[in-house]
């Protein structure tokens, strides 16, 4: 495979439709979000992207069989609303500049093709997480920047660089006629972080107008806080060992002369 390739499984026809993207990054938070959504709107694949600015292994599925890493489109036809959902997930980004800017134009052939009018990406935005971790937004218009700023977004800090898909796809969509709009979670970005993902499906609910059940995602919430607070005790009892340690070493070291 020489050059990035899109294999059509099913041809789709939205008269209107809004991509978001949420490809693996700092704490998966994207990538957590999209496949959730895609899970909860029961959303069918339609597309595969392949690429050889992809990482240079192939992954093992349930089953055992090889295949080479990809990006995947969803689709979610909205019957309620006159906007539907295309659902922008995968295994990894590119691993160069040259790629990222590759894959980034096959994604917006494939939107342009299909209509798509406005395209959100996802991610997170490594910072101390003290509450409800906040939303950055960025847009390429101020009208879609304060959309999102009435539903709880913060305006990203000026000068903070968005590295990777999400914010080379709202960087070109200038270029492509496009809107688009990037919405960062706060997270730690350290492990998988269901909590920042859950404050950005709760904004796109909002803004997009479809509803969500989060039962699942809270579990899966629940599950990393109990593992986070084993670790922390666990972490706890290696300081005071330490610290008793530390101590009988120094009352070992005085001495008398007498």
């Amino acid at each position: 495979m020489k050059k990035t390739t899109i294999i059509e499984i099913e041809k789709i026809n939205p008269k209107k439709a809004v991509l978001i993207e949420g490809l693996p990054g700092l704490g998966l938070v994207g990538k957590i979000a999209s496949e959730y959504l895609i899970k909860q709107l029961n959303a069918r694949k339609v597309a595969e992207i392949y690429s050889p600015h992809f990482a240079h292994y192939v992954t093992v599925d349930s089953e055992g069989s090889l295949r080479l890493l990809r990006l995947e489109f969803y689709y979610w036809s909205n019957s309620k609303g006159n906007c539907d959902l295309i659902l922008l997930t995968g295994d990894c980004q590119p691993q160069t500049i040259e790629g990222q800017y590759e894959v980034a134009d096959a994604i917006f052939d494939y939107a342009i093709r299909n209509n798509v009018d406005l395209i959100i990406t996802l991610g997170g935005y490594q910072k101390e997480v003290r509450e409800e971790p906040k939303i950055f937004a960025s847009a390429t218009n101020r009208e879609l920047l304060e959309r999102a700023m009435k539903l709880g977004a913060k305006s990203s800090p000026s000068g903070s660089p968005v590295i990777g898909a999400a914010g080379i796809l709202v960087g070109l969509a200038k270029f492509k006629g496009i809107d688009a709009l990037c919405l960062l979670a706060e997270t730690y970005g350290h492990r998988p972080d269901p909590r920042a993902s859950k404050s950005l499906l709760n904004l796109l609910a909002e803004m997009l107008q479809f509803n969500i059940d989060f039962s699942d995602l809270e579990r899966e919430i629940s599950r990393y806080e109990e593992i986070e607070e084993r670790v922390r005790r666990i972490q706890e009892q290696r300081r005071m060992i330490e610290r008793r340690r530390q101590r009988t070493e120094g009352e070992e070291k005085i001495f008398y002369i007498g």
